[in-house]
């Protein structure tokens, strides 16, 4: 089955000149937000564990948020053993 006319096809053989990717934006322009440093943890914590290819599972929030609340010493470690490879 056809779903395109010929004319619909042409209208899509080139974008318009005016059709150009978004300049990336100004670091300038961002909204200035505070974050507890728990969260900055949590949220690391989570990208480490991304990183290293170790989903979460559903029952692991709390633990996560548990081990936000340990001192900046502590994450350094855990990065550390989950960037390790071993």
């Amino acid at each position: 089955m056809h779903t395109f006319t010929a004319v619909a096809d042409r209208t899509w053989d080139r974008a318009p000149a005016y059709d150009s990717p978004l300049p990336p934006p100004n670091p300038a322009d961002r909204i200035a937000c505070l974050l507890d440093p728990r969260d900055l943890r949590r949220l690391d914590l989570y990208a480490a564990l991304t990183a290293a290819g170790i989903a979460p599972f559903p029952g692991d929030r709390e633990a996560i948020v548990e081990l936000s609340t340990l001192s900046d010493r502590v994450h350094e470690a855990l990065h550390r053993w989950l960037s390790s490879g071993r």
